[in-house]
Parts: C-alpha cells; structure tokens; sequence
C-alpha cells in the first residue's frame, strides 16, 4: 500500500515524541555524562555535592523563590506526589480536581488508599471545570497540565493568596515549560523524564512555607512507609532538600538530569524552555489548522497544553489510533504518538523544549501518509 500512497522525502531527524520519558536533549550523548560519582556512596562527599547541585540548578532553572525548598525522592511524579498526600492530608478536607487520569488516580488514592471523603470536581477529556468555584477552605489537589488530555490550567489567578487550605499541584509535565506563580504553590511536584527528557524512577518534591508548617504541626493517622518521612523529632528532614536523599538514588539518572539542566541554562533558562515549547506547539497548530481530518482535543486554545498535545483523529477508533502509531514506528518518522490508553481516542505529540521544531514541521506529511495507509488498509 505504501507503493501507491506518496512517501514523504524528509522524516524528522529526531522522531521521539513520546510524553514521557521524552526526547533527549539535543546534543545528548550518554558519553558526555560525568561518571565521576559513579561508583561511589551517595552519602560520601562528592555523591552529596552532586545531588545539591542537581537541586540548585533546578531552582536556578524553575526561578524558585528561597521561599521553598526543593527535594529529590523515590518513585518518579507518582511518589512525589503520594507522598505528599500520605503526609499532609487529613487536617482539613479535601478537594480533587480531575480531567484527565492522573487527576482520578489521585482521586483514587483519597478515597479508597487514604479512605478519605473528599470533594471531587471531575471535567471530561478536553475541558476544564469552573476554576472559580473551588472551596479554598480544603486542600486542594490538581494537575497543572493534564498530560493525557492536553488541558492545563491557564494560570495560578484562580488560587487565593489568602487560602486556607494547601494547594497541591502535579506539575510534571508543566514545570520548565510555563511561568508559575509558585507565591500559589505549596506543594508541587514533577519527574526529570518530562520536559527535561530525563531518566525514570525519581521524583522531585517541591514545598512552600505553609506545606512545611502543615508537616511540622500534624501527624496522619495512618503509618507511613520510610520512604514517606519527612519529619524527624517533629521537625522537617531539612537534610532531603540539600541532596540527603531518604533512600539510595540513582547517580546516573542524575547525572542525566543535570547535563539537561546545563543545556537549559545554556539557553537562558526559563525563558529559552518557553520558547522552544512555544514554536513546538504553534508548529503542531498550523499542521493541524492545515487538515480537516485532525483536530485538538483541547478546543480551547487558553487552556490547550504547550507540551502534550492530544489530536483528535476524524472517524478514528483505538485500533486505527494502533495501527496509524504502527505504520509511523515502522517508517521510523514518529514514535509513540498514540493517545494514552484511558483517554479518547487519537494522537498525542510531546511539544516539550528538548524537541526540536523542524522534527515537529517534518512530522506534517508523514501524518497525511500514515492515514492515507491506514484509511486504506
């Protein structure tokens, strides 16, 4: 069938666009990582020093204010954030957000984990719920930028500076990609393997002043494994946001977490990771804007993400949505750019910063193609 459907000329030179673990930066090679600490305890001197400056280069990079404290832990987004309800939930009562899956599975962890009876304010794939009718008296639990539904909340102006309650947000797939008004944060958390495109199985814990206050004046009424304890004699375990790690990291995923940190600062930082995921997304807009056959998920462009994109596909069920994934994967254009299993249907294109925009233009005719192939079967 491809003999008599046109093959494009040019595939993107880079065609990783999986939502995690993502692309690479460009210029990555495991080669250029330093291995010095390789080998070594990362309780001796030189694992320590590493893990601070991994820590300070993501503050530096994330313009986090002194306000908060930054901590590398177990269990890539998912431990973090587990940990972070297992150890501040229960003071008060509990709102979760949901419009995409990892939103319910946090619902899920609230109410039948932590047998908690908590508020829930659910939107379907796409879509948002009224922000503005949040109850800022409970904690509230969120994620920033549904990375399996393309939907992100546009800003923090919805959360109040004088809340009584914590706001807790998965910010794994927008942290190095927005500006977040972190003066709204108290808990946040994220994994290397997203907008860094860096290795799995460690998450990054992120606490304001109000959370750390929270730690040191409740005790949950549930036991808390080791690897949740961030309190010691009643005090916060300052130790683990100067590179103390609770259990023993990998030093080669943070190696590869610091050389994506270099590369970002090399290109201004913030800034620079903005722009790059900007041109990635107005790139996969003008693709889709130019075919009747695709669509976003996310209808509104002010609440659409800027790192996982997810495309709806004209007449397309999962099994065209396998086999159109197939057909790329075999070519070698594009990888992985099924939608997630739980949500409808269609595409998903990483837009992060470590992907580079002519890959995101080349992608266009090899779309065409895989579904002319696949339409044709």
């Amino acid at each position: 069938m491809t003999d008599i459907i046109s093959v494009p000329a040019r595939k993107p030179a880079h065609p990783h666009f999986s939502s995690g673990p993502c692309a690479k930066p460009p210029g990555y090679a495991p080669e250029k990582l330093n291995t010095e600490a390789l080998g070594r305890s990362h309780r001796a001197k030189i694992g320590k020093t590493r893990l601070a400056y991994c820590i300070d280069l993501m503050r530096e990079v994330l313009q986090l204010p002194d306000t908060h404290r930054i901590g590398i832990v177990p269990g890539s987004d998912t431990g973090a954030f587990e940990m972070a309800m297992w150890t501040m939930l229960g003071a008060r009562g509990v709102t979760a957000l949901a419009w995409e899956s990892f939103g319910e599975g946090w619902v899920t962890d609230a109410v039948k984990q932590l047998k908690l009876d908590p508020t829930v304010v659910r939107a379907d794939y796409g879509q948002l719920p009224d922000l503005d009718k949040i109850d800022w008296s409970d904690d509230v639990l969120f994620t920033w930028n549904g990375t399996t539904s393309g939907v992100r909340v546009p800003d923090a102006n919805w959360i109040p500076a004088d809340r009584e309650g914590l706001s807790f947000a998965d910010a794994t797939s927008a942290v190095f990609a927005y500006d977040i008004d972190w003066s709204k944060i108290d808990v946040a958390t994220f994994s290397w393997q997203k907008v860094l495109g860096g290795e799995g199985g460690h998450g990054v814990l992120i606490l304001g002043p109000r959370a750390v206050e929270r730690l040191e004046n409740y005790t949950p009424s549930w036991p808390l494994p080791k690897v949740f304890r961030l309190v010691s004699k009643g005090k916060l375990a300052e130790g683990v946001f100067k590179g103390e790690t609770i259990n023993t990291p990998s030093m080669l995923a943070v190696e590869d977490a610091i050389f994506a940190l270099e590369w970002a600062k090399g290109l201004g930082g913030l800034e620079g990771l903005k722009a790059r995921s900007n041109a990635n997304a107005h790139a996969l807009d003008k693709i889709v804007a130019e075919r009747d056959w695709l669509g976003h998920l996310a209808v509104d462009s002010g609440t659409r993400s800027k790192t996982s994109v997810c495309l709806t596909v004209e007449g397309a069920d999962a099994d065209f949505i396998k086999k159109f994934a197939a057909v790329l994967e075999k070519e070698g254009a594009a990888y992985d750019v099924a939608g997630y299993r739980d949500a409808p249907a269609g595409l998903r294109i990483w837009c992060g910063a470590t992907v580079d925009t002519a890959d995101i233009e080349a992608l266009g005719p090899w779309l065409d193609w895989a579904y002319a192939t696949v339409k044709a079967g």
